[in-house]
């Protein structure tokens, strides 16, 4: 489910470069040797501003369990050793439901992990007083290190809770380099370009029976979010990021004339027989094929028949294992572009830190983990990739995976639009009710544009 799959520093000292060679440096008499951890060698210059903590404790909650939460657990220790403070981490499975029965029983945690806006929200609006607003240095972290629309995804009437953790890009399109290269293809760089190429695909491999595209929709209860993404990708390039923000607040209706072009646009890939589903089916097939399997026939193992398929950052744990994901390699994604070369919107997910507590520790530990030291803490705690921040103090040097080298590009890039994922900001009945269920409709049922839109909008309370 998507939900699931789903910062200026006080001082200028501040930087990835000092945390990476401070932990490269540590030694190993005190244990702290394990990734991401700090040793007695660790330069503190940048932890001064937090002061002493020594004594003090931080509880953090997520929904983030083993083993994937080790490399969290590991990113605290340089604030640990150079503040004295000590962070208590817990996750849970059932996060969500969990959290909320702590705030009645008048036992929140210090810090949460809140997976996506519209449970921020929720928090603010139904808990009042219990989410603290974020610490001055969290706020200054935000508007120096991210582009601005995520300070405003952590906010609520106005006032800033929250700031962002992770992230993920949504706006990819994975393809085979060589396969590319082998036709003579280029990354198209506007939206344009990318219809351009389709038909030309149509017109080199059609008759072999080879399409533009595959995907797959299919995600059990969750059916259909992948199709809602298209939709999301279109509207944010059409319409703009405040028409896309409108619309997540319901201002722009679901059959808005924006609305209904965009999912024209998104029409004429997925529900043309010419187009998809390369290896797959026919256009009904998109609905039964599970998401994990896609984009699999890109790969020439699998036969070849289809040279591009839109999905998420993520889908680089979905290729079998061995698969070489670079730019040179058996697969690798290129940004979804938009209408024009210089307007490159993003659509993503990520995570926002909520404090449930004002104390001192607490509004120190907040801000680290809005800062570059805890990015790049991360990063190096993630040995095997797959994690990335928009934090644009991240030093990419520190990830190790392509994919999350090239999303780190496009996020960490404070001049562009960033449109959170639009379903997982919608009320639960539409954006993981009627958008899953209706979008599965236009692609299994052909119902149609008007049909579907008209639809969603009325389920809208």
């Amino acid at each position: 489910m998507k939900s699931t799959i789903r910062r200026r520093s006080v001082l200028a000292v501040a930087s990835g470069l000092t945390l990476t060679l401070a932990l490269a440096a540590c030694g190993s008499d005190d244990g702290g040797d394990d990734q991401g951890g700090a040793s007695a060698d660790t330069d503190c210059t940048a932890y001064e501003q937090y002061g002493d903590l020594s004594g003090k404790t931080v509880s953090v909650y997520t929904s983030i369990v083993a083993p994937e939460d080790q490399p969290h657990i590991d990113s605290y220790k340089p604030f640990e050793e150079c503040t004295g403070a000590t962070i208590k981490y817990e996750g849970s499975k059932e996060f969500e439901a969990q959290l909320q029965v702590k705030l009645k029983a008048g036992s929140p945690p210090d810090i949460a992990y809140i997976p996506q806006p519209g449970l921020l929200q929720t928090l603010v609006t139904q808990y009042p007083g219990k989410v603290v607003e974020a610490s001055a240095g969290t706020a200054a972290n935000v508007d120096q290190y991210f582009a601005a629309s995520w300070k405003d995804y952590g906010s609520v009437d106005g006032k800033f809770y929250a700031a962002p953790l992770g992230a993920n890009v949504k706006s990819f399109v994975w393809y085979s380099p060589a396969k590319f290269a082998e036709s003579g293809y280029e990354i198209p760089k506007t939206y344009d370009e990318l219809i351009a190429l389709s038909d030309k695909i149509v017109a080199d491999h059609g008759a072999e029976g080879v399409k533009p595209w595959c995907a797959g929709i299919g995600s059990g209860e969750a059916t259909g979010w992948p199709a809602t993404d298209w939709l999301e990708d279109l509207v944010l390039r059409t319409g703009g990021i405040d028409t896309y923000n409108q619309w997540v607040t319901n201002e722009v209706k679901f059959n808005d004339p924006v609305i209904v072009d965009s999912l024209g646009k998104v029409g004429a890939i997925l529900k043309n027989d010419k187009y998809v589903n390369g290896g797959i089916g026919d256009v009904t097939s998109i609905a039964t094929t599970e998401f994990q399997d896609g984009g699999l026939p890109i790969l020439e193992e699998n036969g070849g028949l289809c040279y591009m398929h839109r999905q998420a950052s993520f889908y680089a744990a979905n290729w079998p294992e061995g698969t070489d994901v670079s730019e040179n390699g058996d697969v690798f994604a290129f940004y979804f572009p938009g209408m024009t070369e210089d307007s490159r919107p993003v659509l993503g997910g990520g995570e926002f830190v909520a404090a449930f507590s004002d104390r001192p520790e607490v509004a120190a530990f907040q801000a680290f983990l809005s800062s570059p030291e805890w990015s790049n803490a991360k990063a190096i705690a993630t040995p095997s990739g797959g994690w990335v921040s928009a934090n644009s103090g991240l030093d990419p040097e520190n990830l190790v995976s392509p994919i999350d080298k090239l999303s780190f590009e496009l996020l960490s890039d404070t001049s562009q639009d960033f449109g959170f994922d639009a379903s997982d900001l919608m009320p639960g009945a539409v954006g993981a009710g009627s958008f899953w269920t209706e979008m599965t409709a236009w692609i299994a049922e052909d119902k149609s544009d008007t049909a579907v839109l008209d639809a969603i909008q009325a389920s809208w309370k």
